[in-house]
């Protein structure tokens, strides 16, 4: 089965609204089976334009990785992180 995976880049606006969401995100992915294989770190941007903060976290399969994103747990999250900042989350099917 393919894995699944989150990309998401992000542009931080009130870091103090952005870090509720970043308290409670995590332990919501680790429950689905998600992780972290970059989370803001440095970066080149080769092309196109970009946002400064860009997150991939893997899933055991595309499945998890939706139903993670649709889960009551993730969209308290995300809810905290409203206005906080503008986000572009894709989920892509692993090879």
């Amino acid at each position: 089965m393919a894995k699944g995976y989150w990309i998401a880049h992000v542009d931080v606006s009130d870091p103090e609204q952005y870090k509720q969401y970043a308290e409670m995100a995590p332990d919501v992915i680790a429950a689905h089976g998600g992780k972290f294989l970059a989370r803001a770190g440095r970066y080149q941007q080769m092309e196109g334009s970009g946002k400064s903060r860009n997150v991939v976290t893997e899933f055991p399969s595309f499945e998890d990785a939706v139903t993670c994103w649709n889960s009551p747990g993730y969209q308290a999250a995300r809810a905290k992180r409203q206005g906080a900042g503008n986000v572009d989350i894709v989920i892509v099917e692993g090879v």
